[in-house]
């Protein structure tokens, strides 16, 4: 490999696929929607906002700021959006077209509940006629939901996940390694805890998929096609919402009103409304400031006071056992 290639392979890791889309989307929609020159002055990225204020929101503008912030100073240019101009517009932007973040609703242990034996009711049958792709699919999205609700993930987060990174004993807990994460700035991995339940237990619902599936290494949770087969690539991670709203669709849920967030958003409500503190949130989930744990926890888990059930009561013990 040459040293330019190389170069530009690692440039490449520094920035991760997501951004690098949505930094693409943001360029072509500065040049070819609205019709601005690279590289822009100050003047023109202010016209850009203006013509866009009340039609895009806030933090998609914010967003179409630092992509054009990067271009310029990838490319050496010096950086139009630093100018007075442009801060003091967007400054008025917020000031006069205010949005409530729409957040989807968090999933609660109860619903999650619900899913969770609809899915096994739906094995089972299969299992009895021999359908072994329903099979297949009712012991992935298990392992899938309940590992995305009890460790808060993502849904890339999930689909990211790869068994020779996980370590599972029965009836003791697993440990999961994700080499790299939205809050993981610097690329050094991280590994993530998950207790064993004795209901609803995320480790049980692990093994059974792999052991199923016959998987032993690569992508954890993969596509199943309509055949029943299971393919070799992994879930892409838009695919999680629409797995997700069928699931809650078929337990008798209004599944409009869930997101793949909904899972997030779900434990860290259910954690508030059942005693964890802020520092043993944050350092469960990885947020590294407040506002982020705020943002997923709904308001009304805020010193609910709710009495606590049996399952409650063991899950919160075992979870934060596991934090060491």
């Amino acid at each position: 490999m040459s040293e330019i290639s190389a170069l530009d392979r690692y440039l490449h890791a520094a920035t991760r696929d997501n951004t690098r889309r949505a930094y693409r989307t943001a360029l072509e929609h500065f040049e070819i929607s609205w019709g601005g020159f690279l590289p822009a002055t100050s003047d023109s990225v202010a016209r850009y906002l203006v013509e866009h204020a009340g039609v895009l929101s806030a933090n998609t503008l914010k967003l179409r700021l630092s992509a054009l912030a990067q271009w310029h100073i990838s490319q050496g240019f010096p950086d139009p959006t630093k100018a007075p101009v442009v801060r003091q517009v967007f400054r008025g932007i917020r000031a006069l077209h205010p949005a409530q973040e729409k957040q989807a609703e968090p999933l609660q242990v109860l619903h999650l509940e619900q899913c969770v034996a609809w899915l096994e009711r739906e094995g089972q049958r299969a299992l009895e006629v021999a359908d072994i792709g329903t099979q297949l699919r009712c012991w992935r999205d298990r392992a899938l939901i309940l590992l995305g609700f009890w460790r808060a993930f993502r849904s890339d987060e999930l689909c990211r996940l790869q068994v020779e990174h996980i370590q599972a004993r029965v009836g003791e807990g697993m440990t999961l390694f994700l080499p790299r994460s939205k809050g993981d700035r610097d690329n050094r991995g991280t590994s993530y805890p998950a207790p064993a339940l004795q209901r609803l237990c995320p480790v049980q619902a692990y093994l059974d998929w792999i052991a199923l599936a016959g998987i032993e290494h690569g992508p954890v949770f993969r596509g199943i096609n309509r055949w029943g087969q299971l393919q070799e690539t992994a879930l892409h991670a838009n695919s999680v919402v629409p797995l997700l709203r069928q699931i809650l669709q078929h337990a008798g849920l209004d599944a409009e009103l869930y997101s793949s967030h909904s899972l997030r958003r779900g434990f860290a409500t259910w954690a508030t409304r059942n005693g964890w503190d802020q520092k043993s949130l944050m350092s469960y989930v990885g947020w590294k400031d407040a506002k982020s744990a705020l943002r997923y926890v709904d308001a009304s888990g805020f010193f609910s006071g709710a009495a606590q059930s049996p399952i409650v009561r063991e899950i919160g013990v075992a979870l934060q056992g596991g934090q060491g």
